[in-house]
């Protein structure tokens, strides 16, 4: 029998109204999520990288994504939530008996986060290997969950090193960084991997949720093991946000709850009765190379978002991995 604690994540399916956030959110509390999680996203640290705007192809083999600065400017500027809201939705997580949560992108709003009162932090995969972030969330931090999708094992490692000479004891979340992971992608022994770093692991699932399949992943990953497991929620239909596609409902929480009170043995036979599953190929492999597809997102997505400082009087983009302070 697992202890399960259930992350839904509201990422940017608000759609930038506050009404949609209190709505999923008490939609997830009664469903029993344990964990309410937002994105502390806003536009002006979006960084412009002059490869990305019409992409790069050697003609055989794309090399980087086409994603164009203005556009993705325009998509993230309507998304924003007041940061007045933040309070709100802490207050609201405490009436509902759940915990807030919050993913930083830039390293300069984590003094922000930190006064609004937050306690539960998130980085997200893109930034398990940005070290000095890392050491400034561990400052100021201590419940902290990590996603390592398409990070390299040496660099989980050593984020895993820094946290405990803060003595802080990470929550390792394996994913994988494909939108949406398709079954073959799983690669579920991963999560054993992970255990030998923390006993806190858990699983992020972008698995596709428009299918009689869309609670499979996050049921999978508690079979081997996982002791979290985060999820996009949404009460929209899939083609009205970007990540519609692999979000579920609120109601699906209760499903993925209620499976990880079985034991072992019933768990197995739930999945093979319902999903008619091949155990060896959603384990995968516990050590492996990055596919090309999660490569490509590393390129795009680590960098995506910067702090902003001011040297020699001119501003300049600190990427989170960078060795320098503000």
């Amino acid at each position: 029998m697992s202890k399960l604690t259930y992350i839904a994540e509201l990422c940017q399916n608000h759609l930038g109204k506050e009404k949609y956030v209190d709505k999923m959110l008490e939609r997830c509390a009664i469903s029993g999520a344990d964990i309410v999680k937002l994105q502390f996203i806003y536009s002006r640290n979006l960084s412009f990288r002059s490869q990305f705007e019409n992409g790069l192809s050697n003609g055989k083999k794309i090399i980087d994504i086409r994603r164009p600065y203005q556009a993705e400017f325009n998509r993230l500027k309507k998304l924003e939530l007041p940061m007045s809201f933040y309070k709100k939705f802490i207050k609201r997580c405490k009436y509902f008996g759940v915990r807030p949560m919050i993913t930083c992108f830039a390293r300069e709003d984590l003094v922000k986060i930190q006064d609004l009162g937050f306690k539960n932090i998130k980085v997200a995969s893109y930034d398990c290997g940005s070290f000095p972030m890392i050491r400034e969330i561990c400052k100021k931090f201590k419940n902290i969950f990590i996603s390592t999708g398409a990070t390299f094992d040496d660099e989980i490692k050593k984020t895993k090193l820094i946290c405990q000479k803060y003595k802080v004891n990470p929550a390792f979340l394996h994913c994988v960084t494909i939108y949406p992971t398709l079954q073959k992608d799983f690669n579920l022994k991963r999560i054993s991997f992970l255990k030998s770093l923390t006993r806190n692991v858990g699983y992020s699932d972008h698995s596709p949720a428009t299918n009689n399949k869309k609670n499979f992943a996050s049921m999978a990953a508690i079979y081997f093991g996982a002791r979290y497991i985060e999820r996009h929620i949404t009460i929209l239909e899939p083609n009205m946000t970007k990540d519609g596609v692999v979000s579920i409902k609120p109601e699906d929480i209760k499903k993925i709850k209620y499976f990880a009170q079985l034991e072992k043995s019933e768990m197995k036979k739930y999945l093979s009765e319902n999903f008619n599953v091949d155990f060896k190929q959603i384990a995968g492999k516990q050590k492996r190379k990055l596919s090309d597809t999660e490569l490509l997102n590393r390129n795009y997505y680590r960098g995506r978002f910067c702090s902003k400082i001011i040297i020699n009087g001119q501003i300049r983009d600190l990427f989170n991995w960078e060795e320098k302070s503000f």
